[in-house]
């Protein structure tokens, strides 16, 4: 999904002096979307307009502000560490090009996992999440699980990174994220990749998946052999196409879901809920419920 650059909010003081808005499991109480019934939120990278993207901070902050869901990146560091991260390379939202000064493009994937530790994942935002880090992808899964959230999980640029599918699973499986009640309640994977939709799928077939774009409408049936939900960008959907996915059967028996990216203004949100969709990713989740609900 595009990158974002740090935005201000009055919210932000709220979640900084850890006023709680909502609990996060009273806010988006059902998952499922029903006649009348409003989209599912997910932050994107965590609250990222609240907290620098995909560090514990964003995790918190979406929870602060009654987000169950939240929406990460997940790619593999040189030394075959899973971390969280949505950019390939480490420069815009780390401090990789002072602490490593001659290891340009500063690729995730030509570092290890001691080395990207290191490095200050928060001072681009703000000064108040100054030495943020990149969390592992283990560490990212015990703050959701501490904070009772659910994960949509993007695995990032696998054709960068062969065999991480089995990795991700593994990991999953290691912190008890491939339960039953996990995998019916709290977990989605999702991919732009095809093929790796398809891995994740045939490797646990009972895991729920999602294909990130927008594929014709003619060749949704393919897409729905193997996933169960189809997530585009909001630009190129209408009402018509929601309708057109909906109608199908997923890999599961039931009809494919839409959830849409990235929405971060009211207006817009209201604009694609009236176009039917299940959910809505957004860096201003809080913004987006308000306007939906």
């Amino acid at each position: 999904m595009p990158v974002r650059t740090a935005t201000t909010s009055a919210t932000v003081a709220a979640l900084l002096c850890g006023c709680a808005l909502l609990p996060a499991g009273q806010a988006q109480a059902a998952d499922a979307r029903t006649p009348g019934a409003v989209p599912v939120v997910h932050a994107h990278r965590g609250a990222s307009a609240y907290a620098p993207e995909n560090t514990l901070a964003a995790v918190d902050a979406a929870d602060t502000l009654g987000i169950a869901w939240v929406e990460n990146d997940v790619q593999r560091t040189k030394d075959g560490v899973l971390v969280v991260l949505h950019d390939t390379t480490l420069d815009r939202t780390t401090d990789a090009e002072q602490v490593f000064p001659d290891r340009a493009p500063w690729a995730v994937k030509d570092f290890t996992a001691a080395e990207i530790a290191r490095l200050d994942a928060g001072s681009w935002f703000g000064p108040a999440f100054a030495g943020a880090r990149v969390p592992t992808f283990a560490q990212y899964l015990n703050r959701v699980e501490r904070n009772r959230q659910k994960l949509l999980l993007e695995i990032k640029s696998p054709e960068i990174y062969p065999g991480i599918e089995k990795e991700i699973l593994r990991v999953l499986r290691q912190k008890g994220w491939l339960d039953r009640r996990h995998v019916e309640q709290r977990l989605v994977v999702q991919s732009f990749g095809a093929e790796s939709v398809k891995i994740v799928h045939a490797q646990r077939p009972d895991v729920v998946t999602g294909f990130l774009g927008t594929p014709p409408v003619a060749d949704l049936p393919k897409y729905a052999a193997f996933t169960d939900q189809i997530n585009p960008a909001y630009t190129t959907i209408d009402a018509d196409y929601v309708a057109a996915v909906q109608k199908l059967k997923g890999a599961h028996g039931k009809p494919l879901r839409v959830n849409t990216w990235t929405v971060n203004d009211a207006a817009k949100a209201a604009e694609v809920a009236g176009f039917g969709v299940d959910g809505i990713i957004s860096n201003n989740p809080d913004v987006v419920r308000d306007a939906t609900r």
